[in-house]
């Protein structure tokens, strides 16, 4: 498909630069398959659900993975997005037209790295210094990597290190946050179980290519990026017996979502999944493991635009995004959400 039908204004005005707080506080759009859109808050979502839903959370957590120094005096930025091994990872880089191959770059608090080799997409693959796992040299040298829609109009702040994380994040790995669970609360969480509502956890490590541009002119000519995910076997049959019984997983966000179709094989079932993914779904991808979608407002000509596309539909979409912009909603990671139910 064209990617320019993905397309949509935007106003500036609708981008958030900070979470609302409380966090359930944040408006939710309802879109069901059909009828009318729903404007309620996060708060709401236990009456928008049924007893004996699921809703399934990612525990990723966000590791502060943007890194900036020198290699002589040029100025080399960094955001690590795919561990490689304990002492090597992926990274974006900044200026990258300064920093050859075997070159080192000097990071603050006594942390560098060497350019090891380059890979197809234009990322570096850096080699770091010393015995020390890097997750702990970023605790030292990184700052948390917001996105580029968000870091380019303010600094990276103190606030961000809490703000930027959801209350499930327990496995160090991702390079973003799965946006979606940030309007999370434990008020919420309570109001949820007292509704009969269950929920289940799984991970995938979140990649700075989830930011990256469609530069192909055409879905079939993109290349998605990759990401390390896992649902281990009890997990997969707790999900299983759910949709046995009548109950619906509901996906909050679309890691969740993209990790739990990774895993499904073609009767619908979750199978027990640990590897990367590189799922790219667009409109004509059959859903089989998942019956809702909880998410933010998109990127416009992104894949997860393309992505809600194909659960719900373009047009409606569309329809749903238009209505939001014009009622005020703020879009993007720090945002409001949105409930996407297909009929």
């Amino acid at each position: 498909m064209r990617v320019d039908l993905f397309d949509f204004e935007l106003p500036t005005d609708n981008i958030a630069l900070r979470p609302v707080s409380p966090r359930h506080a944040a408006r939710m759009l309802v879109v069901p398959g059909d009828g009318d859109f729903g404007d309620v808050s996060v708060t709401d979502l236990p009456e928008q659900l049924r007893r004996g839903d699921v809703l399934v959370f990612n525990d990723t957590r966000v590791i502060p993975a943007r890194l900036e120094g020198r290699r002589g005096e040029a100025k080399i930025g960094a955001t690590l997005h795919k561990r490689v091994d304990l002492r090597r990872w992926q990274a974006f880089v900044k200026n990258a037209k300064r920093l050859r191959i075997g070159e080192r770059v000097e990071f603050p608090a006594g942390v560098s790295a060497v350019a090891e080799s380059r890979s197809d997409d234009g990322s570096f693959v850096l080699a770091f210094d010393g015995d020390e796992p890097v997750e702990v040299l970023l605790e030292r040298a990184g700052k948390m990597p917001l996105p580029p829609y968000i870091a380019g109009k303010r600094p990276t702040d103190e606030r961000d290190l809490i703000d930027y994380q959801t209350m499930f994040a327990e496995e160090d790995g991702a390079v973003a946050a799965p946006t979606a669970a940030l309007h999370f609360t434990p008020d919420l969480m309570k109001s949820l179980s007292g509704a009969g509502i269950r929920t289940e956890t799984l991970t995938l490590h979140v990649g700075a290519g989830t930011f990256l541009p469609v530069k192909a002119d055409d879905t079939d000519d993109h290349a998605m990026h990759a990401e390390f995910g896992r649902i281990d076997a009890e997990t997969a049959m707790r999900l299983n017996a759910v949709r046995a019984s009548g109950g619906r997983l509901i996906a909050v966000g679309t890691t969740v979502l993209r990790l739990l179709e990774s895993a499904a094989d073609e009767g619908g079932d979750i199978q027990p999944f640990e590897g990367d993914t590189r799922i790219f779904i667009t409109p004509g991808y059959t859903f089989k493991a998942i019956d809702g979608l909880m998410t933010n407002f998109h990127l416009p000509k992104s894949t997860l635009f393309m992505l809600v596309s194909a659960l719900m539909g373009r047009e409606r979409m569309q329809a749903a995004y238009k209505h939001a912009i014009d009622e005020g909603y703020r879009f993007y990671s720090y945002g409001d959400s949105s409930l996407l139910i297909p009929g």
